[in-house]
């Protein structure tokens, strides 16, 4: 399942990103405008086309597809060291999406209304990874442990391995977590602990 759901989301993301820099929307009126606040008053008014939103410094801040005046289909947004390439929605994040953090952390999946919502793989600067559900809060944070909430498999970077259900995190429900030596533990987890062992 984890090895179906990577190459599934990978492929979604190349096909997003031959999207983006393939628009065949027209560019929008006004988009070679450089003085950010004239630009934005422009931007309100954009609509089925392809443009730059700048920010206050002038830099690109969001570069993709507009409806209404908010980002809406493919797009790119970058700020403070982070980066957004995927699918947009009324201005959220919403669809197929690749979100990259300052600190190296990476999230690769599912969004809805701008935030993580349904399978995805986060990648953590540290090693580990986690493949699975997701019902995270604030997308502009790094994973605070508390998006995992579904099943999903966890694989620490010292070869730990735990595969089973999450709440708000924790491993809560069935699972099962392999240790590096090889010693299994299975059973019922209730808050990150082996409550009951598989008989």
């Amino acid at each position: 399942m984890p090895k179906k759901l990577s190459l599934y989301v990978f492929l979604v993301l190349i096909f997003c990103n031959m999207t983006l820099a393939q628009s065949s929307l027209p560019e929008c009126e006004g988009n070679d405008i450089k003085n950010p606040l004239k630009k934005f008053f422009k931007t309100k008014k954009w609509t089925n086309c392809h443009g730059t939103f700048l920010n206050l410094k002038g830099k690109p801040g969001y570069v993709g597809e507009f409806y209404k005046g908010q980002p809406h289909g493919q797009g790119t947004f970058t700020h403070a060291g982070r980066k957004y390439v995927g699918q947009w929605k009324k201005g959220k994040q919403h669809g197929q999406g690749t979100y990259a953090y300052p600190n190296g952390d990476k999230y690769v999946g599912e969004w809805k209304k701008g935030k993580y919502y349904g399978k995805g793989i986060y990648t953590y600067a540290n090693g580990d990874k986690y493949v699975g559900e997701w019902k995270k809060g604030k997308y502009n944070k790094p994973d605070n442990q508390r998006g995992r909430d579904g099943t999903g498999t966890y694989t620490y970077a010292n070869g730990d391995k735990y595969v089973g259900e999450w709440k708000k995190g924790l491993r809560h429900g069935k699972g099962t977590f392999t240790h590096f030596n090889g010693k299994v533990e299975e059973g019922i987890w209730k808050k990150d602990k082996l409550v009951k062992l598989k008989q």
